[in-house]
């Protein structure tokens, strides 16, 4: 464990925790009103953080993202690097921008501003925020759904730790290239604005910090608050079983390609516990696609995944409270991803796509961990989808990112969560009204699916049904999995169910499409018709409670004839339990199994 540079006493520790923490909070609700797409001001698919000159975060916008705030580390090593190997250096007044997928980045479309932070002259942190913009200029318009890019440079703009300020001093020629290349340009560049303002403003706010307790002050709190972090997650990895737990999961791929290696890609992981160290070994993974966007920056992506789903299984904020989410955490822990795998790809390789295809490495770690904590664990999630939807008005382009809902298995105690963003993604759902009073579309379905929860002790959760109408043409792409292959069940549950997409022309046509689709134009008056799919079920249904399923029944969750045959509950002609039934027909259905 790291020794801290001076003794301090842990009321201090607290209270600058405390300072820290509401900066990171602060740029990020002042990010989201200041900024002008959806995507950032409904969704908060951002995050925000200080970081200190060793480039170990010391706090960040708990209330966004994981998949944007976690990733900041990652964009400071990658740029620090880059400006080492050009021979650049940090300035007062600097700020950067960075979206290298290569080089810490999580994929292109999220941009990172980073502002080196001085006190008298020397370097002591960086204020960053990442945020997911709508379009990045690559081959088709929107930052989702690019899923035939061929390579890195087919989506989109590359920046590599650029100075948009350079002492203070704006690049003119970098902003007018933003402009230039990008659609929507309005709307993208002023949130990128939005960025370099409040980056600054946490810049200040952390240099405040350091001013008013002292610069030893503040790094004896940060080393003694990782130490910390990183003493929980190694109390948490000991009370687990000694051994190696080993689980694979499916994805879709590309289901309409006619190559058999795009498709039923896999990952695999092998969980190793031993004492208070965990190694993941990603192993075995499917090999790389070469050109398809489907790969996963191992930095950025993959170690998120994995650092959240072990944050959350195994440091339950229920049970453990609040505690400072800091770099580390990750100490204890070790990732290997072979060179060449879908986990960690080699250069150009196409990743614009990596946001599903990591939910499934963070569900299939959960797995794994089923194994040795059975009962701190969902059953399977239901995957999420990225939809991008565009047109053209008033020889201008809009953009609109629709992130669809997945949904959680039953776990231990809990029936799975409704339409929820799953795993290491908990971006905010979009607001009907949002959407219509921008862009020509209406919103003319979305509800939870009927008759679709998978039995359980308890239940897995269910998946939205959503239809999206274009009032013009327009044109339109996807990001999804779970069209094959269900979310698992556990311990006796059964597996959930997979989700759907066509599209509906004006004239009547169905289309049923894949779960991946690229930039597809529609006519006016034509529909999008999404289902999520439903986590998977926890515990044998036959033990579920007779009221719970009688709720179930009533909400419209079970079919009839699902009471009965799935769950052994009997219902009398008035449509009440009839308990000894009940209790004879599982007994009878129980020996059956």
């Amino acid at each position: 464990m790291t020794t801290k540079t001076k003794s301090i006493d842990p009321v201090t520790m607290q209270v600058v925790l405390g300072a820290l923490e509401s900066v990171a909070v602060e740029m990020g609700h002042k990010f989201g009103r200041m900024s002008y797409s959806s995507i950032i001001r409904e969704s908060e698919d951002y995050g925000c953080a200080l970081v200190d000159i060793r480039g170990q975060q010391l706090c960040e916008s708990s209330h966004s993202t994981p998949l944007q705030s976690g990733p900041i580390p990652g964009y400071v090593k990658g740029i620090r690097e880059i400006m080492e190997e050009r021979g650049d250096k940090f300035y007062p007044g600097d700020v950067i921008l960075h979206n290298s997928a290569y080089h810490g980045a999580s994929h292109g479309p999220d941009f990172g501003i980073c502002v080196p932070v001085f006190r008298e002259g020397r370097l002591i942190g960086f204020s960053v925020i990442t945020a997911h913009h709508l379009d990045v200029g690559a081959s088709t318009p929107g930052s989702s759904g690019i899923i035939d890019a061929v390579d890195a440079y087919a989506e989109g703009l590359q920046f590599k730790a650029i100075k948009l300020y350079e002492k203070g001093k704006e690049n003119k020629f970098l902003w007018n290239v933003l402009k230039d290349n990008i659609r929507s340009s309005d709307m993208v560049v002023g949130d990128i604005r939005a960025q370099v303002a409040t980056t600054k403003m946490g810049a200040e706010r952390y240099l405040e910090i350091v001013e008013k307790y002292g610069l030893d002050t503040v790094k004896a709190t940060a080393e003694g608050l990782m130490d910390y972090s990183e003493k929980m997650m190694r109390n948490a990895i000991s009370k687990l079983p000694n051994g190696t737990y080993r689980a694979e999961g499916l994805m879709d791929g590309f289901l309409d390609s006619s190559d058999p290696q795009e498709k039923d890609l896999k990952i695999v992981v092998s969980l190793t516990v031993a004492d208070d160290d965990l190694t993941v070994d990603l192993t075995g993974t499917s090999p790389q696609l070469d050109n398809r966007p489907i790969n996963m920056p191992f930095i950025g992506t993959v170690d998120i995944a994995v650092y959240l789903t072990l944050r959350s299984i195994l440091l339950d904020s229920e049970k453990f409270g609040h505690f400072p989410h800091n770099s580390g955490l990750i100490r204890p822990i070790k990732i290997i991803a072979p060179k060449g795998s879908l986990c960690n790809p080699i250069f150009p390789a196409p990743t614009i796509a990596r946001f599903v295809p990591g939910n499934v490495v963070a569900d299939t770690l959960m797995r794994a961990l089923a194994q040795a904590i059975p009962r701190q664990v969902s059953a399977g999630i239901g995957n999420l989808k990225a939809l991008a939807l565009s047109g053209k008005r008033e020889g201008d382009y809009w953009v609109y990112m629709d992130i669809m809902e997945g949904s959680y298995g039953g776990r231990f105690g809990k029936d799975g969560m409704d339409a929820v963003d799953t795993l290491y993604a908990n971006t905010r759902n979009n607001p009907i009204e949002d959407i219509e009073s921008h862009y020509p579309l209406r919103v003319t379905k979305y509800e939870l699916r009927n008759n679709a929860c998978s039995p359980g002790k308890w239940r897995g959760g269910i998946g939205s049904i959503r239809e999206i109408t274009f009032l013009a043409d327009g044109s339109f792409s996807l990001e999804g999995d779970g069209n094959k292959y269900e979310p698992w069940g556990f311990d006796g549950g059964e597996d959930g169910k997979v989700g759907s997409i066509l599209i509906s022309s004006p004239n009547g046509t169905n289309t049923v499409l894949p779960s991946k689709i690229p930039n597809m134009v529609v006519k006016k008056g034509s529909t999008i018709k999404m289902k999520g799919p439903c986590g998977g079920g926890y515990g044998n249904p036959l033990e579920r409670d007779p009221e719970a399923v009688y709720e179930d029944y009533l909400d419209g969750y079970v079919k009839l004839e699902q009471v009965l045959d799935q769950y052994g509950v009997v219902l009398n002609d008035a449509n009440e339990i009839n308990y000894f039934k009940t209790e004879e027909i599982r007994d009878s259905l129980s020996n059956k199994q």
